[in-house]
């Protein structure tokens, strides 16, 4: 071992190997979740079977194999099982645009980008669709006029709507919607402007549905009790219903960085959790004959636990709830232990149960963000631990413990906000600051003792209490949000950013020796390939009717309204503001207004939305009809369904062309309504030789 440099290293991590289990796990998933070809079920039991065939030669290898072998068989599993997780919540998906009667049970009531009532219901009905054709779940938002139901969980409802099957990206590359449904089993999205009627009432007998009663009637009486926004953020921490926040709240809280204090993740579960087991273990400690005969510290992690239990159920137990509870529940089960609670093997741990129960969970931003921000933490906190810093008093060790959290936590997300969310709140640090020590000092309390004196009635001081914490914070929020510049945006990274960002700042914090500093230029590359990375120069969506050129002062739209959330979202991937007039005045100045034409090479591209337009002077003719003919390439609603959205970049006879489609792979998620891959390459392949023709051809 003594000439052998990776034994070496790898002798250095004994002891903390187990931290790089989840690391090697995600590698796996990640792989699953990045090829363009879903594997076949013989393909994920071949993965599977040689993951463990690396499990056992990880056994009879060295030192310095075996953690290697293991490493390979975690990430041969990892792949098998997300590859299974897809097979085994697979539901049907509708495959066409479909109008007409819909019922079903209500389990999800939330608001859409367009702050609509939106519902999510199971045991579907839709008109005389077969069984077999008939999505698991659908979603529904509620348009036109105020609707006479009260939704409630549990409750079976019918209407009139249109649904269509979860949308393709609005560009190659972007955010697939049609994965993120598949695994919540959503078949189908759409809206009604129709009265929605009752069917059935709940049945109550159901614990499921008494959870959700319990849920609705605490949120009411938390908004009658808490007046204005105070009330609905109240309801939305304290049960996960957040259907009465506005949308210049969410807005406010998103921009100020605060939206975190929305969603139950783990701030709010660590929250109620500390200040159970501070209290109960107090208690104990001011009776002398307790606190010598009874374990009060494992008493208080059981009682926290039960209530990190219960408070799980009572929100509706989403994913990130269910991720803070494991978390949680992982130091509770530490300190019933003996052990030291907060410690990255922990963390690790919590991580690979998550990524084991819902692997797909890796390629949302929640998980990303709440592991990056715990890991931090613990990392920071423990290396200033083995540092021999002065003593300093009190109240300034609290306050720079406050700064110092915030700081670590808002550098730690900050690129993972920036990649998904393509916006950084520049004034995030501050709002956190002002904001998330009234959160945990007396909101959190608050709500406790609120739910301990409502036992006897007495809630409402605590309630008040409560409601004056939230205001703070919502004022702040508002303020912070209101701020010049309080936004930077910036473009979409590309593909590979995250997982090398992941993987340098993962071995800067895990590795164990002095070479863990080439996590630091691991972290450079993926910023330097983020600093360089290239928009589209003409962005055409799926339906025909919006067309983005990019021009000197930025992204030009071709019309002020429709197709609005392709257009938002080119907007912030190119690292805009989402001020869509102000795109759609650029096109009016520098590309000749309506006509929309786009100088490509010697000839134009043209987009037109009458049904009298011609294409002889243009190479291409993008239209949102389907009458117009002419010599020209035209791609119209139906040649771009079955390509998706395009995107082109380059310049004069360099042109290269990417479809949406093409770029999604053929992916269980993705075989809904694409019978056919290879017409979208045959689409691919005629814009590129349209738009490199010599002039004149």
């Amino acid at each position: 071992m003594t000439g052998n440099p990776i034994a070496i290293q790898i002798a250095a991590q004994r002891g903390h190997l187990f931290l790089w289990v989840p690391v090697a796990m995600a590698v796996g998933i990640g792989a699953y979740f990045a090829v363009p070809q879903e594997p076949s079920v013989a393909g994920l039991g071949i993965a599977a079977g040689l993951g463990l065939l690396a499990a056992i030669l990880s056994r009879r290898g060295s030192e310095t194999t075996g953690p290697l072998w293991t490493a390979l068989a975690l990430m041969l599993l990892a792949f098998g099982w997300a590859g299974t997780r897809a097979h085994l919540v697979a539901a049907p998906v509708l495959e066409y645009r479909f109008y007409g009667p819909i019922q079903g049970r209500i389990v999800q009531i939330d608001r859409s980008i367009s702050d609509k009532l939106r519902l999510t219901l199971d045991q579907v009905t839709l008109g005389d669709l077969s069984r077999h054709r008939t999505p698991a779940r659908v979603r529904i938002s509620l348009h036109g006029l105020p609707h006479d139901v009260e939704p409630e969980t549990g409750l079976r409802v019918m209407t009139t709507g249109h649904l269509s099957p979860p949308s393709a990206p609005v560009e190659p590359g972007g955010f697939d919607f049609r994965r993120h449904a598949w695994f919540q089993q959503i078949g189908a999205v759409g809206y009604t402007r129709n009265p929605v009627l009752v069917v059935a009432r709940p049945d109550a007998r159901s614990p499921a549905v008494w959870l959700g009663q319990v849920r609705l009637s605490l949120s009411a009486r938390l908004q009658a009790r808490i007046p204005g926004q105070a009330g609905a953020m109240a309801a939305a921490i304290v049960t996960g219903d957040r259907s009465a926040l506005s949308r210049e709240t969410m807005d406010a809280m998103r921009n100020s960085n605060l939206a975190h204090l929305l969603a139950i993740s783990g701030l709010h579960v660590g929250l109620l959790t500390g200040v159970v087991f501070g209290a109960v273990r107090a208690a104990i400690a001011l009776v002398p004959p307790l606190a010598l005969r009874w374990p009060g510290k494992k008493i208080a992690a059981i009682c926290a636990l039960l209530a990190a239990a219960g408070y799980l159920a009572l929100s509706g137990g989403s994913v990130s709830t269910q991720r803070a509870f494991i978390m949680v529940a992982v130091m509770l089960a530490a300190v019933l232990a003996d052990r030291r609670a907060i410690t990255l093997r922990a963390v690790a741990l919590a991580a690979t149960i998550v990524l084991v129960l819902r692997p797909e969970a890796l390629m949302g931003p929640g998980f990303q963000m709440s592991f990056a921000a715990t890991t931090a933490l613990v990392w920071t906190f423990g290396w200033l631990r083995a540092v021999d810093l002065p003593r300093v008093w009190r109240p300034l060790r609290v306050v720079g413990t406050l700064v110092l959290s915030s700081a670590v936590a808002g550098l730690a997300t900050a690129p993972f906000a920036a990649a998904h969310f393509n916006q950084i709140a520049s004034y995030g640090l501050i709002a956190n600051l002002l904001a998330v020590p009234v959160m945990g000092s007396v909101v959190a309390p608050a709500a406790v003792l609120a739910g301990v004196l409502g036992l006897v009635g007495m809630a409402q001081p605590a309630l008040w209490i409560m409601g004056q914490g939230i205001t703070w914070i919502l004022t702040v929020a508002g303020h912070v949000a209101g701020l010049q510049n309080a936004l930077k945006f910036v473009p979409s990274p590309p593909a590979m950013f995250l997982p090398v960002f992941a993987l340098g700042a993962l071995w800067l914090m895990l590795w164990r020796t002095r070479s863990a500093v080439l996590g630091l230029a691991v972290i450079a590359l993926a910023f330097g390939v983020w600093s360089r990375v290239e928009r589209p120069f003409l962005l055409i969506a799926e339906t025909g009717g919006l067309v983005g050129v990019m021009t000197q002062a930025g992204r030009a739209l071709n019309k002020p309204r429709g197709d609005g959330y392709a257009a938002l979202a080119w907007l912030e991937n190119d690292g805009q503001d989402r001020d869509r007039i102000a795109a759609y005045d650029r096109a009016q100045a520098d590309l000749d207004g309506k006509a929309m034409v786009v100088p490509v090479n010697s000839a134009q591209m043209r987009w037109a939305s009458g049904r009298s337009a011609a294409c002889a002077s243009a190479q291409m003719l993008v239209t949102p009809t389907r009458e117009i003919s002419g010599p020209c390439l035209i791609l119209d609603p139906d040649a771009l369904r079955k390509s998706g959205a395009l995107a082109i970049w380059g310049q004069q006879d360099a042109w290269r062309v990417e479809a949406a489609k093409v770029r999604a792979g053929n992916r269980l998620w993705t075989r809904a309504g694409q019978k056919d891959p290879a017409q979208a390459l045959r689409i691919v392949e005629s814009v590129r030789l349209a738009l490199n023709a010599p002039p004149g051809q």
